[in-house]
């Protein structure tokens, strides 16, 4: 491995460790799920899984079930950044479950060219959109 893969690998292992870390606002029970995105080195946007601004932070019914517009943690971050000043585009998403199709979609059009999770997914129609968008796509196992 080249010094520079190296470098890029150990960044990536801090920031996804940051996302974890992030997602323990998140109010969810069933799974909790955090994201940033990063741009030139700086933290430009982040988010976790949880109900819109406002509503009560809960975010599974009775059943143990999640609620239907519960946002997760990648729309978060997306959203946030059309807000702020920020551009997300030529961005790397950090995010420690991998992409839903939804947010795969959401992640193409915000422009952010890489996206790099740490809990593999039973579904992977997600990470194959994104592969098919050109969007490079890294594993890291949190436990190495």
């Amino acid at each position: 491995m080249e010094a520079n893969e190296k470098k890029q690998l150990e960044l990536d292992k801090r920031y996804i460790r940051m996302a974890a870390i992030w997602a323990e606002n998140s109010y969810c029970t069933r799974r909790q799920v955090g994201a940033l995105i990063i741009k030139d080195k700086m933290i430009i946007s982040d988010g976790y899984n949880g109900t819109p601004s406002g509503f009560e932070n809960v975010c599974e019914d009775e059943n143990g079930l999640t609620k239907p517009y519960v946002l997760h943690a990648e729309a978060n971050a997306i959203t946030k950044i059309a807000r702020s000043n920020n551009s997300s585009a030529e961005a790397t998403m950090y995010v420690t479950a991998s992409p839903c199709i939804e947010c795969a979609k959401l992640i193409i059009q915000a422009g952010i060219k890489r996206v790099v999770y740490s809990e593999k997914y039973r579904l992977e129609d997600g990470l194959n959109l994104l592969k098919r968008a050109n969007i490079e796509v890294v594993y890291i196992d949190p436990n190495e």
